[in-house]
């Protein structure tokens, strides 16, 4: 009797040794969570799932489970446990190898004015330069795809000096030269912080924002260019139809073998709202009267440590396809590791481009602003008048050919 009487006290006090080990472990890991922070959200999950399981196991052992018979099974269940964490920290570390393909992953040193190694240089002197008062006279932003353009127009028309591209996040950079991308341009155009901006056509949203902020826009072609669909290298499909692609980015067609390739799903990337790719797949479902479905989303840490969730960057996986437009593509992914697909039977090419065979060539503009019913500022701004012009001239257009889009006529 009083056998039984100890081994019960021995129980309670065991149990209550393991269940007050498993606390203080758990009250740690809550301060452990302020470390796993500064982790990717994949190792975030991997840790706390196998912080939590090991602390189990050994709250357990401190209580004298050990010889128990159902240990055993405790001990199997921790190894899958810790199978699993591995299996799902090999794929997402996997993933983070693959090629990301983001516009702002241009490397904008390659083309400063005056100091970049792949600037276009005009072969000849400029029919208009400027003085240093007349070139900050205004603003320029813009597409980061464009940048090389109108980086060539500054090298050609403005005096030497330093233009480095503006980080819009850090905000530093220059004053008069600035390479915000293409939604955040749209924003700066519309607060006033830009003059002028160098993008694709503006988005319904972007249209509707400046009608809201009681201004119209005026937009002068500089040149024109290709919309291109791209897929994985490894992926024999080469081409779609204007329908295909629709079905896809409708979410009606899920798999590579109705389009005629393997038997596998298709993951279809999207781009950020605002940002000129999307523009382009905004209005290629509008053509086809198709609604586009939801994106990819991917949780990231912000700044301050929260998890927010944005549009999935395109990851660069056999059975992955994106957007973009030609230039950047053939700019920055030199590797061969994607392939651009035929639209119609028709590749993008400058021929095609200029020739309008290719069915998602489009102009991108020099996009100004001004409030409703006033003139546009390059009527009221000489300097600014005189350097759209130029653009739109013989020199300027032989530019936007040199740096590899098609020229506006």
């Amino acid at each position: 009797m009083k056998n039984d009487e100890n081994r019960r006290e021995g129980l309670v006090l065991r149990s209550g040794i393991a269940v007050s080990f498993f606390l203080a472990g758990l009250v740690f890991g809550f301060f452990l969570q302020f470390f796993l922070l500064f982790l990717p959200p994949y190792w975030q999950n991997t840790i706390r799932v196998l912080y939590v399981a090991a602390l189990a196991v050994l709250s357990l052992l401190v209580g004298g489970a050990a010889r128990a018979k159902w240990f055993r099974y405790v001990l199997a269940a921790f190894g899958a446990v810790v199978m699993g964490c591995s299996v799902y920290a090999g794929v997402q570390l996997h993933e983070e190898t693959l090629p990301v393909l983001d516009d702002r992953s241009l490397m904008m040193t390659q083309y400063y004015p005056f100091s970049g190694e792949k600037t276009t240089a005009l072969p000849e002197e400029a029919t208009l330069r400027f003085t240093k008062e007349q070139a900050d006279s205004f603003v320029i932003d813009g597409a980061t795809a464009l940048y090389p353009v109108y980086a060539a127009f500054v090298q050609a028309v403005y005096p030497e000096g330093t233009y480095r591209h503006r980080d819009y996040f850090s905000g530093d950079g220059p004053e008069t030269v600035l390479c915000s991308g293409t939604n955040i341009a749209y924003q700066d155009l519309f607060r006033g912080d830009a003059d002028v901006i160098f993008v694709a056509e503006p988005s319904e949203k972007q249209r509707q924002a400046a009608a809201d902020a009681g201004l119209q826009l005026h937009m002068t072609p500089i040149g024109r260019e290709a919309f291109v669909f791209f897929v994985n290298s490894k992926n024999p499909v080469t081409g779609l139809t204007f329908g295909e692609v629709a079905g896809i980015y409708s979410g009606e067609i899920t798999n590579w073998k109705d389009v005629g390739g393997r038997n596998r799903s298709i993951r279809a990337y999207q781009r950020s709202e605002g940002s000129g790719s999307q523009t382009g797949l905004q209005l290629l479902m509008r053509m086809a009267d198709k609604p586009i479905m939801s994106p990819r989303t991917e949780d990231v840490v912000g700044d301050m440590g929260g998890i927010i969730t944005r549009v999935a960057a395109y990851r660069n996986h056999e059975n992955a396809i994106g957007y973009t437009y030609r230039f950047y593509a053939n700019e920055m992914v030199a590797n061969d590791q994607i392939r651009l697909l035929s639209l119609n039977g028709v590749a993008p090419t400058k021929d095609t481009i200029r020739d309008g065979s290719y069915p998602m060539a489009s102009f991108f503009y020099a996009v100004t602003a001004s409030p409703i019913g006033e003139p546009a500022p390059q009527e009221t701004n000489a300097s600014l008048g005189a350097f759209l012009d130029w653009c739109r001239g013989p020199q300027g257009q032989w530019l936007v050919e040199a740096v590899g889009y098609v020229s506006a006529e």
